[in-house]
């Protein structure tokens, strides 16, 4: 059984198709047969839906890039929907459940690269080091996603993941992620923890959605024990019992669970308590300039507490100074990462 959405390649082909114009308010159905005309083109009609056909579907939307978002402004791309059709199927229900916004096409021309990674697979991972304070060597490392485009150059997280999210395609990158970092660890022989950041939000069924992360780690002969899933963006999360299936589901396969960014809020607070990760990395907002802020000293002693209590170990991420690092070793801490000790590098570092 496939997934569509993980499955699905996006992009145009220089084909022949029909294109569809498809949407439930009336005069978003007229304003789009007023563009296609206002383009001289022949409309056609089949189920009170019209479509246009083309000799070069690409050409067609580079082409006219600029009069679509000249006509149609971001809610009205959002509200039509649009369904090529290069195989002449017709009008079938698969076609309208396979029809997306135009917004998206829109995004297929101004994202190009980023659906060029997508599309191509053209993902590598960086290795930051995590520090092991009892032996004051590397315990492990965090895997952090770079998109490779066509020209060598790269494309930052924060790019990919917004890109991702405005293209409903976060389902599809987070798994390409989790097994970039699997492929890339297992390809520079990292035998250290590695840490593996993966979007909660992300997952509808566990047991369906996770199983080649799971598939990877085996067929790459990696201990599960030493790989450790990072929670992200927790603040997102609406439904717990669906996260706490998640993780079980991580946990019975012999993985281990960290929790990422604690201290943004009460919600993290909440979910040490319900969640009862292995580690808590917390938030590089609260260890910076800790050394000049009673404030922040005051919340890294109440996280610190808390997770002690509870038999969890502690990883603080974002350290950039040695004071800082005097602070937070005083006060108590397992495990260090940040500029301080290395950047993210493609290769590894072996040795602190």
């Amino acid at each position: 059984m496939k997934c569509d959405k993980c499955n699905e390649k996006l992009g145009f082909e220089s084909l022949p198709s029909k294109i569809y114009f498809v949407s439930e308010f009336d005069e978003l159905m007229a304003k789009s047969r007023i563009f296609l005309m206002k383009l001289g083109l022949n409309l056609f009609k089949i189920h009170d839906l019209h479509y246009i056909k083309v000799e070069d579907t690409k050409e067609f939307f580079k082409s006219n890039i600029d009069a679509i978002k000249s006509h149609f402004n971001q809610m009205s791309a959002q509200d039509i929907k649009v369904y090529v059709d290069y195989e002449n199927l017709g009008f079938s229900y698969k076609m309208v459940l396979h029809a997306k916004p135009l917004q998206r096409y829109i995004n297929m021309i101004d994202d190009k690269e980023f659906f060029d990674v997508i599309n191509n697979q053209s993902l590598t991972s960086y290795f930051q080091p995590i520090i092991d304070v009892n032996t004051n060597s590397i315990y492990g490392y965090e895997t952090l996603t770079r998109g490779v485009k066509a020209d060598g150059s790269l494309i930052y997280p924060d790019e990919l993941f917004e890109k991702s999210a405005r293209n409903d395609m976060n389902f599809k990158l987070d798994r390409m992620c989790r097994e970039s970092a699997l492929k890339t660890a297992a390809t520079k022989k990292v035998n250290k923890k590695v840490f593996i950041n993966f979007l909660p939000t992300s997952v509808y069924d566990p047991e369906f959605c996770l199983k080649s992360t799971v598939k990877w780690a085996k067929q790459l002969e990696i201990d599960p024990s030493n790989i450790i899933f990072e929670v992200v963006e927790t603040e997102k999360v609406t439904d717990q019992n669906h996260l706490k299936s998640i993780l079980e589901y991580y946990r019975n396969e012999g993985f281990k669970i960290a929790l990422d960014d604690v201290g943004e809020g009460y919600s993290s607070l909440n979910m040490i308590i319900e969640l009862k990760p292995d580690i808590i990395k917390i938030d590089r907002n609260i260890i910076k300039d800790i050394d000049k802020d009673d404030y922040k000293v005051s919340v890294y002693k109440a996280l610190v507490s808390l997770a002690r209590d509870r038999g969890i170990k502690i990883l603080a991420e974002g350290i950039e100074t040695a004071y800082e690092l005097e602070i937070i070793k005083e006060i108590g801490v397992d495990y260090l990462q940040g500029y301080y000790f290395a950047k993210p590098l493609p290769e590894p570092i072996r040795k602190i």
